[in-house]
């Protein structure tokens, strides 16, 4: 069954409620199926905060819903439901640190640099830099989440590597790795980055088929800096 139907139907039955109180119910609702669960949290979590930072530089564009339709692939059918529980995060007045903190419990492992946290600052950083640049306010709120997310310094800068700076990324950056790492090593470093945006590995963390599309840009951007970094890595 789609992911969208099942959240079509969790929101049709939660009808009426604050964005705060159906994060909560995901907790509940689902709680005999922990596979739907992580699945319904992992996409919650993507509509809530995404449509928080949309408003983040003052202006929702029409880029930034296009952004979050790319990542989301939202049947015809119920894409109505879905945009209801969008416009219900845009429009709550309670802050965007109280949902992160909520989706970080219900989606997190716990640890630092949690997987699927990593993979929801990733789509939320699609979409702020849809209208061609990443504002200032975008970027705090990106750092902000990433601190209730328990994202670590390294790995946000790896992450905003890859989308802030786009072409001119650096590419030792984008892979988390320091010049002049032994061959071998940072062979290990790249095809563990590969395995981990694998569809296979996504799915195992609870990130639904719907979604996998986010790791398309990710993948190309990591393809792309081993081919900077493998040849001098070589020759060194």
């Amino acid at each position: 069954m789609s992911i969208w139907v099942r959240i079509s139907d969790f929101v049709s039955g939660t009808a009426g409620q604050a964005l705060g109180a159906l994060v909560e119910q995901v907790r509940t609702v689902f709680e005999g199926d922990p596979e739907t669960r992580a699945r319904v949290a992992f996409s919650v979590a993507m509509i809530a905060l995404s449509a928080k930072m949309a408003k983040a530089d003052g202006v929702v564009t029409t880029s930034e819903v296009d952004a979050f339709r790319e990542i989301f692939e939202i049947p015809d059918e119920e894409a109505k439901r879905v945009a209801s529980l969008y416009n219900l995060a845009k429009q709550d007045v309670a802050g965007y640190q109280s949902y992160a903190a909520q989706l970080a419990g219900l989606c997190g492992s716990g640890q630092p640099d949690c997987p699927m946290l990593r993979d929801i600052l990733d789509g939320l950083f699609h979409i702020a830099k849809a209208d061609g640049v990443i504002h200032q306010k975008e970027l705090e709120f990106l750092a902000d989440v990433a601190a209730i997310f328990a994202i670590s310094d390294a790995e946000f800068d790896r992450i905003r590597a890859r989308h802030v700076d786009a072409g001119d990324a650096d590419p030792w950056r984008v892979l988390g790795i320091a010049p002049g790492t032994p061959f071998d090593e940072a062979r290990q470093r790249y095809r563990e980055l590969v395995r981990d945006n694998h569809p296979d590995t996504m799915a195992a963390r609870g990130v639904p088929a719907e979604f996998h599309a986010i790791a398309h840009e990710r993948v190309a951007a990591i393809n792309a800096a081993w081919d900077v970094v493998e040849p001098e890595l070589k020759r060194a």
